[in-house]
């Protein structure tokens, strides 16, 4: 996206803004069930182009608009119709830019329950903090949700967003810039390899589902999904400051009553932390998950929440 590009979608986000645009995300699930509705074929107003992502004629929107999204180059053909190649999501009082429905392509930004669970639960978990970290990080940031969060809950702190998707930075820069944050950067990453120094805070909301097309946003790796998950718990300890607070929002196979998950983290956890707190968040989410090939003998998929204090 190049800085051309980037101020255009900055003017799109502010005239949503100005035209009072909001739009709470579904799960692909409903978004594609809502679609199918007789007479949402195709977008009537803002929150059809921006939000269910449907095809629009270019008589139907006003031309500063539809000016806009040529200049920022998220228009796609759609027969004889046009559509939008990002939505714009609430999250809170402020817009997140991310991918379109459906999320296809293997650089797709995605947002959606999971991203308001993780930052619901973060933000409730914000007076834990004190005043706060100096130094913060969202890893597998994706549109920055996370970050952005930090960034306007301690606005004295650096926060870094990184992720290894080039196109997920470019939007969390875009999604900074529209919410008014000059405290939040990002980086370039494969997890912590790029990166450098120590944390007060790491936070993440990593993929974490067995997806055949191995999708960056989705596939979580071996263990049932669990593998990355594992591997920014163990890793993100050991770039943790004295103090410093790591929180993780993922999902976890559970086949029986054993949660292989925890117990491949909690020896770390054991060893290096003062105080860890683990809760389900949610006992059964992504069900239709377990009919897919590597879940015969998955009970559920729990989303679950991870606190650690670093000692």
């Amino acid at each position: 996206m190049t800085s051309h590009h980037a101020q255009a979608l900055l003017s799109l986000g502010t005239y949503l803004r100005a035209h009072d645009y909001r739009f709470m995300t579904v799960t692909p699930s409903t978004h594609r069930r809502i679609n199918r509705r007789p007479g949402n074929e195709r977008a009537l107003d803002l929150r059809g182009i921006f939000g269910w992502s449907r095809p629009f004629a270019a008589d139907d929107v006003a031309p500063e608009l539809l000016a806009l999204m040529r200049e920022a180059r998220i228009l796609a053909q759609d027969g004889s119709l046009l559509r939008s190649t990002l939505r714009a999501s609430s999250l809170g009082d402020m817009l997140v830019f991310h991918s379109a429905f459906p999320t296809d392509e293997h650089d797709a930004v995605f947002f959606g329950p999971d991203t308001y669970r993780f930052v619901g639960t973060m933000g409730r978990a914000f007076p834990w903090l004190g005043s706060g970290p100096v130094r913060a990080l969202d890893i597998g940031c994706g549109a920055g949700a996370g970050a952005l969060a930090i960034a306007r809950h301690f606005p004295h702190a650096e926060v870094v967003g990184a992720d290894i998707n080039t196109r997920a930075l470019a939007l969390s820069v875009v999604n900074a810039r529209l919410a008014g944050l000059d405290n939040l950067t990002v980086q370039h990453s494969d997890l912590f390899d790029s990166l450098e120094g120590d944390f007060d805070l790491i936070v993440s909301n990593p993929p974490y589902v067995l997806d055949p097309s191995e999708l960056p946003y989705r596939h979580g790796g071996g263990m049932r999904g669990a593998e990355l998950s594992v591997r920014i718990v163990k890793e993100s300890l050991a770039h943790l400051r004295r103090g410093g607070s790591l929180m993780l929002y993922t999902g976890v196979a559970i086949a029986g009553a054993r949660d292989d998950f925890l117990e491949s983290i909690r020896p770390e956890l054991e060893r290096v932390c003062d105080h860890w707190t683990y809760d389900e968040l949610d006992p059964d989410i992504f069900g239709g998950q377990l009919g897919e090939p590597g879940y015969e003998d998955v009970e559920r998929i729990a989303a679950v929440w991870l606190h650690a204090i670093r000692r």
